[in-house]
């Protein structure tokens, strides 16, 4: 390390509390501290490349040096650096965005309201239905039901919604009034003997259980990604949105699609809610919406949930919510200029085709015995690790194997995520053939890297189920 990069990281360990990090662990270890992006690889101070397989936070889709979103960017800057858009005030980056996002919307949408992430865009629709239902003369239909493992953020109202134990414990959340269901990934929760439709129809007839119990009165929203993310790349089984969503629809309960993740080609279709025929009431977007150059996030309404928030802004004399850089020029003018190029220059049909070839080329390391299932759909995937194939045992502890080999793989030159033990590729949109090849050849490496540190700890023939394959 050289002296630059040693005094950042000395200064960076006495000043700054990192999100998602242990903070005495960081204390030891330090940060990496990365100095510059090119395509789809970044660079630390030490000049040493990194292919970011997860498009940092599954969200620069147009790699990490868009001359057109720099440009964007400085352009507004010298034009209107910042502006709000309280009390009727209104620019043009903000408005020409909402035009041309409720002209793309997979279903027909009605108004945008912009927040600065995904986080607070969640707040915000649980904040819209209480006050539609207000309005709507519903007081008591303001429960919400999302899923175990999902994720949705970490505000005190967005961690509710979320569920992942991580982004809960300690914090006193979920707050009363969020509900959790089953998480649809059938091959860690399918039962002994159940066909996969046999495991969709257990989901939803849980889903409609919940409902009744609760009383359908008291149920406002159902919550979901249309694929789930940061829970572990999990795909739907086949029918299970449309069950869901009639379900919902017979209890006269909203439907919420948060594309946070999905959004805007990575599973080879402009919205995830195409990919898997999801006709949502409110859609949430943000990270590729401006490939995550400046911070924004846009939330959908359709016609029929404006008309309850509109009637109840009037009756009140205002909707009494907003933030300062609700819909910042800036970085409206980057979101706009971003969503013209993934349209211009064909990525969406891109991502389809380039993920086919990254699937095609995970699910080729089934046979080796880490491995326990590989999933995703486009440009987005997982395999999960596993150290007994028939039983699908961790090694020792959940997470033992992933952060092993998420270690291993940025020593070889690539930055990827190990969520428990499922390690993620969302690489950026721009990427190219041969760059898929080099993520699953580094992959592959940190994978044997991890097979021979496994099979030298004392307690690998206890878990282990396959000494005799390699």
């Amino acid at each position: 390390m050289n002296t630059y990069s040693a005094t950042l990281a000395k200064s960076d360990v006495q000043h700054h509390l990192h999100p998602y990090t242990d903070a005495r662990q960081h204390e030891q270890v330090g940060p990496l501290i990365i100095e510059r992006g090119e395509g789809i690889h970044v660079y630390d101070t030490a000049g040493k490349r990194y292919i970011e397989a997860m498009s940092g936070l599954w969200s620069v889709a147009l790699g990490f040096n868009n001359r057109r979103l720099i440009k964007a960017a400085t352009d507004q800057l010298n034009t209107l650096p910042f502006y709000h858009l309280f009390s009727h005030k209104a620019h043009a980056p903000s408005i020409e965005l909402a035009e041309k996002l409720v002209q793309i919307a997979p279903v027909p949408m009605s108004k945008v309201f912009f927040t600065n992430s995904g986080s607070e865009a969640n707040d915000t629709v649980v904040k819209m239905l209480w006050y539609r239902n207000n309005a709507l003369g519903k007081p008591e239909k303001k429960k919400i039901i999302s899923r175990i493992n999902a994720y949705h953020g970490i505000t005190a109202v967005s961690a509710s919604l979320t569920g992942l134990p991580a982004n809960q414990r300690g914090f006193d959340v979920p707050l009363p009034g969020f509900l959790h269901v089953g998480c649809p990934h059938f091959y860690r929760n399918g039962q002994a003997g159940e066909t996969e439709a046999a495991f969709t129809q257990r989901l939803v007839q849980e889903l409609e259980d919940m409902i009744l119990r609760e009383g359908p009165g008291t149920i406002a929203a159902f919550y979901g990604e249309p694929l789930m993310g940061a829970g572990g790349v999990i795909v739907p089984p086949e029918g299970y949105w449309a069950k869901i969503q009639a379900v919902c629809r017979k209890h006269d309960i909203l439907v919420v699609a948060d594309e946070v993740i999905c959004g805007f080609g990575r599973t080879g279709n402009m919205f995830g809610c195409e990919t898997f025929d999801i006709q949502p009431d409110i859609l949430v977007t943000s990270k590729q919406l401006s490939s995550s150059y400046q911070p924004i996030a846009a939330i959908m309404l359709n016609e029929k949930v404006y008309e309850g928030i509109a009637d109840q802004s009037h009756a009140l004399g205002t909707l009494g919510h907003g933030f300062t850089g609700s819909g910042h020029p800036v970085a409206a003018a980057v979101a706009l200029e971003n969503v013209r190029v993934i349209e211009e220059e064909k990525l969406v049909e891109h991502a389809a085709e380039i993920g086919q070839y990254l699937q095609k080329r995970l699910r080729a390391l089934a046979g080796h015995p880490l491995v326990g299932e590989v999933r995703g759909v486009g440009l987005i995937a997982a395999v999960e690790l596993v150290m007994n194939q028939a039983t699908k045992a961790p090694f020792g502890t959940t997470g033992r194997l992933g952060k092993y080999l998420a270690g291993r793989a940025q020593h070889h030159g690539m930055i990827t995520r190990a969520m428990g033990d499922a390690i993620a590729f969302c690489p950026p949109l721009i990427s190219r053939m041969e760059d898929i090849d080099r993520i699953v050849e580094i992959f592959e490496v940190s994978l044997e890297d991890t097979y021979r540190w496994a099979s030298a700890q004392e307690d690998f023939e206890h878990t282990a189920s396959f000494q005799s394959v390699r």
